[in-house]
């Protein structure tokens, strides 16, 4: 067993539509073959574990529910450790329900001690209502993540992020984001796996979330160009990913043991491969 761990992106990094990525099958089943501990990440709250497990197996990955962390967990975990008992009104799907639930959290449609928004095809202008009376009259407002959009196969929908943006504005109350790459998801995720910061990579597709929340972290940082940022993106940020590769098949054991032992030696070490340097 290695003394380190991974905590990955899904959409962009291990599939893209419906299709796997290639090279993901491949490090996923090593990672499994050595006992390296990992967790999908993600910031979709729509969807329970067990929906996600099974549409990852479906794709031909052999992960279980456990190798599954969402921000409606990292919500869920964290509101019920702020009060006994707590209750919530939810803006989102049975994923965010779900885990508000397995945390001892009560559904509510009024007089809640949390307005809770995640994603969801379902809003109405009443639930809206709803919600902004409620932080006006107390309840604090909690978002899954402040993702500003969602791709789907039609297009672009608005995320959460824009939704919560609307009732900050109608509230002039601040939401408290529990998403990536909020360090109390990132963290958690990593305390789950039993690891230290320099123990942990973290593998995505997007420099505002997936990386500068393992920069922030401490984390070793590793960019996939699969997904939704490009080479020339990288120049627009002010930090840097320990490591970018154009996709997660570049991505391997050997590598991995690579980026451990040299952050041993020289801990600010950024990796990028040699094709980027030409």
């Amino acid at each position: 067993m290695k003394d380190y761990g991974l905590l990955i992106d899904m959409d962009g990094v291990i599939y893209r539509g419906g299709e796997v990525i290639p090279g993901a099958t491949d490090l996923i089943n090593s990672l499994i073959d050595k006992e390296i501990p990992f967790l999908f990440l993600t910031n979709n709250s729509q969807r329970t574990r067990l929906d996600i497990a099974t549409k990852i197996q479906r794709m031909g990955l052999n992960v279980g529910v456990d190798h599954i962390y969402t921000c409606a967990m990292s919500t869920a975990r964290f509101l019920g450790c702020q009060k006994p008992s707590p209750t919530a009104f939810v803006l989102g799907d049975g994923g965010l329900m779900n885990s508000l639930n397995r945390n001892n959290i009560a559904i509510v449609d009024k007089d809640a001690d949390f307005v809770v928004v995640g994603e969801s095809r379902n809003y109405t202008f009443e639930m809206l209502e709803q919600a902004t009376n409620m932080i006006l009259n107390g309840s604090r407002l909690i978002a899954t993540n402040m993702d500003p959009n969602c791709p789907t196969s039609r297009g672009i929908r608005p995320g959460c992020g824009a939704i919560v943006s609307l009732l900050e504005t109608a509230t002039g109350k601040k939401a408290f984001d529990l998403g990536k790459p909020s360090p109390i998801m990132m963290r958690d995720a990593r305390k789950l796996l039993g690891l230290k910061a320099k123990q942990t990579f973290m593998i995505g597709d997007t420099m505002t979330t997936d990386v500068i929340g393992g920069v922030q972290l401490g984390y070793h940082t590793i960019l996939v160009l699969s997904g939704g940022t490009k080479k020339e993106d990288l120049q627009n940020y002010a930090f840097s990913p320990s490591l970018v590769v154009n996709s997660i098949a570049d991505i391997n054991i050997n590598l991995l043991d690579q980026m451990i032992g040299d952050r041993e030696n020289t801990p600010n070490s950024n990796f990028i491969l040699e094709e980027f340097l030409v």
